[in-house]
């Protein structure tokens, strides 16, 4: 499931751009202009509608300053707090 509780859809891809545009407090309409697509393509991409080109992919990457697999994958997302936190914290547990 995407980070917003649903499953993937058409695409087969997850995605965080629901997430991440959230994150930064940009609209649909913010992030198409800034990637050059349509405003309805965003939502598309959300929903899972719509699996994107792999130059829209790096758009995507390179607009939220994250790799590619940070925000799309074909297996369920983890949060990104879960992500982060889980793998770091492991460690300092091994360490004595």
């Amino acid at each position: 499931m995407q980070e917003n509780g649903k499953p993937p859809g058409e695409s087969g891809l997850y995605n965080r751009i629901a997430v991440l545009r959230a994150e930064r407090g940009i609209s649909r309409q913010q992030l198409a202009d800034a990637v050059g697509v349509n405003y309805q393509t965003i939502g598309f991409l959300e929903r899972g509608e719509y699996g994107p080109s792999l130059k829209l992919a790096f758009q995507f990457a390179e607009y939220f300053a994250l790799p590619v697999e940070a925000i799309f994958s074909t297996q369920p997302l983890k949060p990104l707090s879960q992500q982060v936190y889980a793998s770091s914290g492991s460690r300092e547990r091994e360490q004595p």
